[in-house]
């Protein structure tokens, strides 16, 4: 932790956080007050599935889907192995949803 007065590293010193610079000393908090504070945060995260809406930014090309024959698809590229390995092509279809790979 930081002092809050002069920025400097604090260290733990007899149950308490004691700034060697300046001397600002702060009494250091139980985990039962910190477990508090984590629980209030977490019922406080909102999670977003946005994922609908990446899918309407790809960028699309004019590839057979396997299942339906409809000739447009979205695709995006993906580092699945090694890094010295190629890239995974994936595709998913504009009218069925059904998404594939192609490897380079």
């Amino acid at each position: 932790m930081f002092c809050p007065e002069c920025k400097s590293l604090m260290i733990s010193s007899g149950g308490q956080l004691k700034c060697r610079k300046c001397g600002y000393i702060r009494k250091i908090e139980s985990t039962d007050n910190m477990t508090k504070k984590r629980e209030r945060v977490e019922k406080e995260i909102m999670i977003v599935d946005d994922e609908g809406e990446k899918i309407k930014t790809l960028p699309t090309t004019q590839i057979k889907c396997p299942k339906c024959g409809n000739n447009l698809a979205f695709w995006w590229l993906r580092q699945l192995r090694a890094a010295d390995e190629s890239e995974v092509r994936f595709f998913k279809c504009t009218e069925c949803d059904h998404t594939w790979r192609q490897y380079d």
